[in-house]
């Protein structure tokens, strides 16, 4: 699209259909995005959104998106383990009940054909093997299919259904926007390979003279050991203390590299009209802590896409 069709000084009103993709943690990206783009006049009329993209989805779909921001950005590490339960006897790791019950109180119950902005989850169907488009029923209901990580969340049944995360399929659910009409489709990619970083890489705390790891801020060790460590001793597969460091940061380098070529797959198949590309170094999927710096880099990296458009260029 040229810079002409989307507007050179700004939206000036332009209808855009939003498409947000999973990415974990990097999702909250998301919230910049739509951010710049709102400021710049642009009037999103229909968001698609697979896991990450989902949540941040639905909840501006709600008109609550302010809200969940001002909530996100004061999390701690320790404030992430605790919004985990584990389902104990169950095809995953969390249940994401307790997840849930914070989301809807503080967005709300909504039924996702009476929000105001047009909305679609998109989740896998593990026996069919396709992409599901949820566009009816509870927002949350929705939200919790797309985003069940397999191993990690327990599947979501809906309607005789067994459903997980919509980032297996469709990390950046282009298709699935296609349905509305707009003037131009935005899709935020979360996942993309490019550089520069722009987030420095957390360092774990340094170990203490007795060889103990030392406590962070938060009075916490690093989090993805903390996170393996407690599920072991949770579920008593091995002695505590014998998880290996590196459990979590291969689990989320395992779904970045599905996800990182899936969506470029898709990009190349079927390119939106905008293109804002979040690089996938930005953060481990599960730091959800970094909300500030991950906003900030969503801003950034969608002011760049709208000056190069208005510049003419990719």
């Amino acid at each position: 699209m040229s810079a002409d069709a989307m507007g050179n000084a700004g939206g000036q009103g332009k209808r855009i259909a939003l498409v947000l993709g999973a990415g974990g943690a990097r999702g909250l990206a998301h919230i910049g995005a739509i951010e710049v783009l709102e400021a710049r006049g642009y009037r999103i009329v229909a968001i698609a959104g697979s896991s990450m993209g989902a949540v941040i989805g639905g909840i501006h779909a709600a008109g609550r998106l302010r809200d969940y921001r001002d909530w996100v950005v004061t999390l701690e590490r320790s404030d992430v383990l605790r919004l985990l339960d584990f389902g104990f006897g169950r095809p995953g790791l969390i249940t994401g009940e307790r997840l849930m019950g914070v989301l809807r109180e503080l967005v709300g119950e909504h039924q996702i054909e009476d929000l105001p902005v047009p909305f679609t989850a998109v989740a896998t169907d593990l026996l069919s093997q396709r992409e599901v488009w949820l566009t009816r029923g509870p927002l949350f209901d929705a939200i919790r299919a797309s985003i069940a990580i397999p191993m990690i969340f327990t599947p979501q049944r809906l309607d005789g259904r067994e459903l997980v995360d919509g980032g297996l399929l469709a990390p950046v659910p282009i298709a699935a926007s296609r349905m509305a009409y707009a003037d131009a489709v935005v899709a935020v990619d979360v996942n993309a390979r490019i550089s520069p970083v722009p987030l420095r890489p957390e360092v774990d705390p340094p170990e203490s003279a007795s060889g103990e790891e030392a406590e962070d801020g938060n009075g916490a060790r690093g989090f993805g050991e903390k996170f393996a460590g407690l599920l072991d001793s949770l579920k008593d597969l091995r002695p505590k203390g014998a998880v290996q460091s590196g459990l979590m940061d291969l689990m989320a380098r395992s779904l970045d590299t599905m996800q990182a070529q899936l969506a470029r797959l898709q990009l190349a198949l079927d390119p939106p009209d905008v293109l804002v590309r979040v690089p996938r170094t930005a953060c481990q999927f599960y730091e959800f802590w970094r909300a500030r710096e991950l906003i900030e880099t969503g801003r950034e990296q969608t002011e760049r896409a709208l000056e190069a458009l208005a510049r003419g260029g990719d």
